[in-house]
């Protein structure tokens, strides 16, 4: 249970507008990585197998194979190394984590398509 004096404070902090999407998704993750006095932006692709958490405590898992290993990684939400978040395609799914994906190879990643239109959450 939170308290109003957290909620209030943590409000100043959530991103604006967050796209939305779901699990199943994929999606193209924009960081930001900082190399000495370099700030460059790299796109980290991939489905989203997990989202967990609210608030500013929300945080998201992207999974993605590269080469024949599969490359996980877990971003907040609201973090503002964070650029932008775009949704790419929505895939059909009956659970709320994807965990078993890490268990298949080849065609078995794929997921069926489904139909709807990303809009952004305000």
């Amino acid at each position: 249970m939170k308290t109003k004096l957290m909620e209030l404070v943590e409000q100043n902090s959530l991103r604006q507008e967050t796209p939305y999407f779901e699990v199943g998704d994929t999606v193209d993750v924009h960081c930001r990585i900082q190399e000495g006095d370099k700030v460059r932006t790299q796109v980290f692709t991939g489905t989203v197998i997990s989202r967990k958490g609210r608030g500013m405590n929300e945080m998201f898992t992207v999974r993605r194979m590269s080469g024949d290993e599969g490359v996980e990684r877990i971003f907040p939400l609201n973090s503002p190394n964070i650029a932008d978040i775009r949704p790419v395609r929505s895939g059909k799914v009956r659970r709320a984590k994807l965990y078993y994906l890490r268990d298949r190879v080849g065609k078995g990643v794929r997921l069926a398509q489904r139909h709807s239109k990303h809009t952004v959450r305000k």
